[in-house]
């Protein structure tokens, strides 16, 4: 690509180059005329992995760079993967690529390794909210209008070509394995982090939403200013929109209704086709697949009903003693009073603004993971200009 002498172009430069040949992105059929000889020629794409990720000025800027994934080639039906061979593998940076993967060279398919690691190299967040039905219903109506939230959690997340299957029991196991060509986003701390995401009134909606905010995908037109400004923005966004001082890309965004968690729960089944579904675990908690707009993506969510602890028995606790002579039964009935005394305060809070004949039951919401096709990110991250939603 790069004639004797030439200096490295930069990664604004080289993505603006990608941009021009990613016509293949998010098309399952791929017609003759729709596919320039640069998007299906392997070796503009290993140089261009190799300039961007290797070579380039910024590669070794941001540490996560560390890490390179490269994508095997497909066979006749799919990655081969019968001998139980990923469908990727990983290197640590290296200065020459060629060395870098060896004698695997001729398994890596260039194009969807460089498309892999613009995703794995950008930095994102998820923010989990409550919401009322009238504040989506407002949103919809004007999309310019700010959602505000009873409840909110920003948390950082990262993409990976692997999914982490939790298990929902006593002993919260997870197990990892291939998700690519789907890209997993996933909080291995859950139940910690949205203990507190209780959805306690049937006119709640439970809100997820995806954001890339900065890597590789953001490339600076110079080296002179690195905030978020117009020369740091995602490569498809309108420099001369009124967004020019918002890094923020809105992958994901969907809700469901406080009816239809509930629904779903109590029947331990799909009442809503693709949309919405309960798997049962072994536990009290249930894992719950939601759907994104237009079924891209899926969302994975334990669901768990909030005890009354109003009707709970309390029993005696027996004093347990330390070799140091601490009372610790002290400190578990300390522990004990202030999550019963919570629990109470959801259910007086759901029975507060029920108008439902039927029962009102809390429902904790704890966000496992989000799943998206890689092509649907890497189109977004390039060509999407609609703003953010903010929460």
């Amino acid at each position: 690509m790069l004639g004797v002498g030439e200096e490295t172009p930069s990664r604004f430069d080289l993505l603006s180059i990608v941009k021009k040949h990613s016509n293949l992105l998010g098309k399952t059929v791929v017609e003759e005329e729709d596919a320039s000889d640069v998007e299906m020629d392997g070796q503009f794409w290993h140089d261009v992995f190799d300039l961007y990720f290797v070579r380039g000025k910024e590669s070794k800027r941001r540490q996560d760079d560390d890490l390179l994934f490269f994508v095997r080639k497909w066979r006749e039906h799919g990655f081969n993967d019968k001998n139980g061979v990923a469908p990727y593998f990983v290197r640590r940076w290296a200065l020459e690529l060629d060395k870098l993967v060896g004698e695997s060279f001729s398994e890596v398919d260039w194009r969807r390794s460089f498309y892999l690691n613009m995703i794995a190299h950008i930095s994102y967040s998820v923010t989990v909210a409550i919401c009322s039905q009238q504040v989506l219903r407002n949103r919809q109506v004007g999309q310019d209008t700010p959602l505000s939230s009873i409840y909110k959690i920003v948390k950082t997340v990262y993409a990976s070509p692997s999914r982490v299957n939790f298990h929902l029991d006593s002993k919260k196991e997870v197990e990892t394995t291939p998700a690519y060509p789907d890209i997993c986003f996933a909080i291995d701390d859950f139940d910690s982090t949205f203990d507190a995401v209780v959805l306690t009134d049937t006119d709640l909606c439970y809100c997820v939403l995806l954001n890339a905010l900065d890597g590789a995908g953001f490339p600076s037109e110079t080296d002179k200013n690195d905030s978020c400004s117009s020369n740091k923005l995602p490569l498809g966004v309108d420099t001369n929109s009124t967004r020019t001082k918002n890094c923020k890309l809105t992958l994901f965004s969907g809700f469901v209704s406080y009816q239809m968690v509930r629904d779903a729960y109590d029947d331990g089944h799909s009442r809503f086709g693709s949309f919405l579904s309960v798997g049962h675990s072994s536990g009290k908690t249930d894992r719950l697949y939601m759907k994104g707009p237009g079924g891209r993506g899926e969302v994975e969510v334990a669901v768990s009903g909030v005890a009354d602890q109003s009707k709970q028995y309390s029993g005696p606790f027996s004093p347990i003693k330390s070799k140091r002579g601490l009372r610790l039964g002290s400190m578990f009935r300390k522990a004990a009073s202030v999550v019963s005394l919570a629990a109470k305060h959801v259910y007086a809070a759901a029975a507060a603004t029920s108008t439902s004949d039927e029962e009102m039951i809390p429902l904790k919401c704890c966000l496992m993971s989000i799943t998206l096709p890689w092509e649907h990110i890497a189109h977004d991250l390039l060509f999407k200009r609609s703003p953010p939603v903010n929460l």
